[in-house]
């Protein structure tokens, strides 16, 4: 028997790394969106084409918990492989392989507004954090039966472009969207300790324990702080894990036999 989820549920799938790289990725992808009974939403980053087209341009890539400086000068051409060449290679793959497709950013609408934020005191550029989600053009997009793409760029009131950290986008997103459900798809299999073991299920206070000690280290940080957040705020459930096949988001939201790590409240 086919394994199913629950009717009309809605979950966020955010995409980086190297997760899915080429057409057939994004095949199996298309099919697994195929299989799932539940209202999907997908939001990519794209942290290794930022960093090959800021050095083509000269421009040094440097990181604060994992979260990309963004200078003045870097925040076009952040914006043009993001929301430009990224959202649209995806889209074009997904609708290739049959997954009709609305591309978005969080600029789109109003979709999500930022605002301009600190790390550990430290002013990090053109980079900001979501305060509002207006989910509107999201539930358009469903409603036509497309799934929506969605860069992580924002802006803030006045119009300015701000880089937002994908991880941090997509929970503030699952939770605006009302996801019940919100699954990070990683070059790593899910949340490991020192020695390599992945932690198959974490509490918000363990997650939240990990981090304190110093287990977590540089882009895993921001990642488990916006789990927090985003459990925090309502959504049921979190994953990570690696692409394991078309079967894999329907094994997560299922309790089937996949790598991974779930956090929960």
């Amino acid at each position: 028997m086919s394994e199913t989820v629950e009717k009309r549920r809605r979950v966020l799938i955010k995409i980086g790394g190297r997760a899915f790289n080429d057409r057939e990725g994004f095949a199996e992808l298309a099919e697994a969106v195929k299989r799932l009974s539940a209202e999907v939403i997908l939001l990519h980053g794209g942290g290794a084409e930022i960093s090959q087209a800021l050095q083509a341009a000269g421009r040094e890539t440097k990181f604060v918990d994992g979260v990309r400086i963004t200078e003045k000068e870097d925040i076009e051409i952040v914006e043009r492989v993001l929301s430009g060449t990224i959202n649209g290679r995806i889209a074009d793959w997904l609708e290739a392989s049959g997954v009709p497709c609305r591309r978005l950013s969080g600029k789109s609408n109003g979709l999500m507004i930022a605002e301009k934020t600190l790390r550990n005191g430290r002013d990090i550029g053109y980079v900001g954090e979501i305060v509002t989600v207006q989910p509107q053009v999201i539930f358009e997009a469903l409603a036509e039966g497309r799934l929506p793409v969605v860069s992580p760029i924002s802006a803030n009131l006045e119009g300015e472009t701000l880089n937002v950290n994908a991880d941090t986008a997509a929970a503030a997103l699952a939770v605006g969207s009302g996801c019940s459900d919100l699954i990070y798809f990683s070059d790593v299999p899910g949340v490991m300790d020192a020695e390599g073991r992945i932690f198959p299920e974490l509490s918000v206070s363990e997650a939240e324990n990990l981090i304190g000690e110093g287990v977590i280290t540089g882009g895993m940080v921001a990642k488990l702080e916006s789990i927090v957040s985003a459990i925090a705020r309502g959504v049921k459930r979190v994953h990570i894990s690696r692409w394991q096949g078309p079967e894999t988001p329907v094994r997560l939201l299922n309790g089937g036999v996949v790598e991974k790590t779930t956090v929960h409240e």
